[in-house]
């Protein structure tokens, strides 16, 4: 859409059953913020919607972990997030929550429109179900062992030890997380959403009529579409949720990737009586900023949902990020492996903008990153402080020292090449930077606006004011041709700073406004039309002393916060380990299960363990598995012929780094499929105390095929 009438920017609605951390920052909220700060400044008719999902089975989890209610867990993490976004400067217009009446209200409306509409499918099935609790298991509340790295407490749709994608018959031993019980299949109907009646119409309107998406999202959406879609159900068997509004629909609820992001139509609702001109009105421009891993509910569930519904304007674009790493590893909140943005806001006090620097500046737009403690104190120290920072210092002391504390006059028949240059840079930059921000490539336009205060510094270090300050007459006094020089330089360099405090607003608002008040200007100053023009700070008008835009981050704190990411993760290993012992424990103590040897598993005979095949294997290969970022799939030397393995160890090693390696393999274990691939065997792998994988191997390199024993 070139010319739209209005802006409605939503940023995916986060579960409230933990705090936020960076990679939730630097996956949506960040960029989101970005693109609606530089829309506002150009006095856009922009709304910025997000809220809190408190809906599915990742709530429940947590409530019941903590021995507490789903009310008590979203009242408690609502709360923590929308402060947490608050304090980082995440500006939404309205921080809403899908607990609120307007949105089951909206939520069960829509449901129903496609109810009465007949475009559900209602469907008799079989699902798990705990005899003891009298309940209907989703598949989170189904454990047992992972069939692939033996994790006994791998959940029914994910391993998180190994990251394996599963599904509830692949468990092995499988048991009710909630009772311990054996599970059961029993018939429960639900109504289903069919998919595959959309697909035409989401080839044509997505992969024909928005081919300029970001590469990362058009292509897993054409993946989704090449494979064909099928029917999905769109409710559940729960308490826990919006009900769904049919008679004889007890114990049901909308599944939650239905309800969410109903949410964003919902809290527009909340905002503003005018939502339907957001919503409904086809000159109005819908971006939704999200992470990867929800990109198929945005871009093909919910636009179907919308087209179904027949009422609602659909995403002009969906900018996904990537993931964003800590210290080389992924993030997860089980193992405390995260940087908390609350904890950061304690740790790093009136610091909120350098994270968003260094989010931004490293951001996972095309790829995942890496965050490491070590260049967020590289890019604080080396870019911030000694580029942007030290060049608005220099000119504030400067401007104080030699031109009395107020602006100089621009004598224009003596500007050189130097100055016009500088001049054309200013005018330049305002372009880049909001060419790239229209292409939500925000890294790239933050190293536009970094780069013009670089160029500030050269011009400066070459135009040496406080070098021409010594060009005296006789008597002591400066030459008019030194003033005018100094007047020039000093002259330009402000105009280039209020170009700076415009440009880099919507990625550190604070330190804008910092600089606002250095210049002795209002926000007026920040309207985006200013930039690019050097006639910004009236001659004579006089400005405030310099103060530091930023501080410099000392090697101390830096160290502090690896130390307490890594004792975190200890920590948080020490717990799993106990938390399982305690189930092990329950476990054996359950009549009817069999004794437990000291290693808390079943005992077995050595006739049991005779039965297993290990062989010595050599990685002849290995790579990725498409949609999957936890599976790896290798080619095995076995020596006596070569075999497929997936293995989920991606998120341990990168498949360049395992090629040659020797493992030991599970050679006789029975062909499963993962993702559509024949697995022929198990790699053997060892966990330490902080959760990180180690190939079992022999201690020198020995011939593919050998047996263990």
């Amino acid at each position: 859409m070139t010319d739209p009438k209005r802006y409605l920017i939503t940023a995916a609605l986060p579960y409230a059953n933990g705090p936020v951390h960076i990679g939730h920052l630097a996956g949506c909220y960040l960029p989101a913020d970005i693109y609606v700060r530089y829309l506002r400044a150009q006095k856009r008719d922009v709304k910025f919607i997000g809220g809190s999902d408190e809906h599915g089975v990742p709530i429940t989890i947590r409530a019941m972990k903590e021995g507490i209610s789903p009310q008590q867990v979203v009242d408690r993490y609502h709360a923590i997030i929308k402060e947490s976004m608050a304090q980082m400067g995440i500006s939404f217009d309205i921080y809403s929550r899908t607990s609120n009446k307007v949105h089951h209200d909206t939520a069960s409306a829509f449901f129903t429109k496609l109810y009465n509409d007949g475009l559900f499918e209602e469907k008799e099935t079989e699902q798990y179900y705990d005899e003891t609790t009298k309940t209907f298991l989703a598949d989170r509340y189904i454990v047992g062992t992972c069939p692939v790295c033996a994790n006994t407490n791998a959940y029914g749709d994910q391993c998180e030890k190994c990251g394996s994608s599963l599904s509830p018959e692949q468990l092995i031993n499988p048991r009710s997380a909630l009772s311990d019980a054996v599970p059961v299949k029993k018939k429960t109907t639900h109504w289903y959403f069919p998919l595959q009646n959309y697909e035409a119409w989401l080839k044509e309107w997505l992969l024909e009529g928005h081919k300029e998406w970001k590469n990362n999202v058009y292509g897993q959406c054409k993946s989704w579409l090449d494979s064909g879609l099928q029917s999905r159900a769109m409710t559940r068997d729960s308490n826990w949720g919006i009900k769904v509004p049919l008679p004889n629909a007890e114990g049901k609820v909308l599944y939650v990737w239905f309800d969410a992001p109903i949410g964003y139509i919902s809290a527009t609702k909340e905002l503003t009586d005018q939502w339907a001109d957001y919503w409904c009105k086809e000159d109005t421009k819908l971006v939704h900023f999200i992470g990867k891993d929800n990109i198929v509910f945005h871009c093909i569930i919910f636009p179907a949902m919308l087209k179904a519904h027949g009422n609602f304007i659909l995403p002009d674009n969906v900018p996904a990020n990537e993931f964003l790493n800590i210290e080389g590893e992924k993030v997860s909140t089980s193992r405390n492996w995260a940087v908390w943005v609350h904890e950061y806001i304690k740790d790093f006090p009136g610091c909120e903008d350098v994270l968003r620097y260094v989010l931004c500046a490293n951001a996972p737009e095309t790829k995942d990153n890496d965050f490491t403690w070590k260049d967020f104190q590289d890019r604080n120290n080396s870019e911030l402080v000694s580029i942007f920072g030290n060049f608005v210092n220099r000119t504030w002391v400067l401007m104080h020292k030699l031109c009395g504390g107020k602006v100089p006059k621009l004598h224009e028949d003596i500007l050189d090449e130097k100055d016009k240059t500088l001049v054309e840079d200013i005018a330049a930059a305002k372009t880049k930077v909001e060419n790239l921000l229209e292409e939500y490539k925000f890294r790239d336009a933050l190293f536009e606006v970094i780069d013009l205060s670089r160029k500030g510094n050269k011009y400066m270090q070459e135009k040496e004011p406080w070098i021409v300050a010594k060009c005296t007459t006789d008597n002591g006094q400066l030459t008019t041709e030194a003033q005018k020089s100094i007047d020039n330089c000093l002259h330009l360099c402000l105009q280039l700073t209020a170009n700076l405090s415009i440009l880099i607003n919507p990625f550190l608002p604070n330190v804008a406004q910092k600089m606002l008040g250095m210049m002795k200007v209002v926000d007026k100053m920040l309207d985006w039309n200013n930039a690019g023009k050097i006639k910004l700070l009236s001659v004579g008008y006089s400005l405030r002393e310099p103060q530091f835009l930023f501080r410099k981050i000392e090697n101390e704190e830096i160290t502090v916060q690896v130390e307490k990411l890594k004792s975190g993760l200890i920590k948080s290993a020490q717990e799993n380990t106990e938390t399982k012992k305690m189930e092990e424990k329950k476990t054996v103590d359950t009549p009817n299960n069999s004794p437990s040897g000291d290693g808390g598993k079943s005992e077995i005979v050595f006739d049991d363990f005779a039965k297993i095949d290990l062989k010595v294997g050599t990685i002849l290969s290995a790579e990725k598995v498409e949609k999957a970022d936890k599976l790896l799939k290798l080619e095995v030397d076995l020596g006596f012929e070569k075999r497929i393995i997936v293995s989920g160890i991606a998120l341990h090693f990168s498949p360049e780094e395992i090629i040659n390696k020797q493992v030991v393999v599970v050679a006789n274990l029975a062909p499963r499929k993962m993702r559509g691939i024949e697995s022929n065997g198990m790699i053997l792998m060892a966990e330490d105390n902080t959760g990180k994988l180690h190939f079992v191997k022999p201690e020198a390199v020995i011939n593919a095929g050998a047996g263990v024993s």
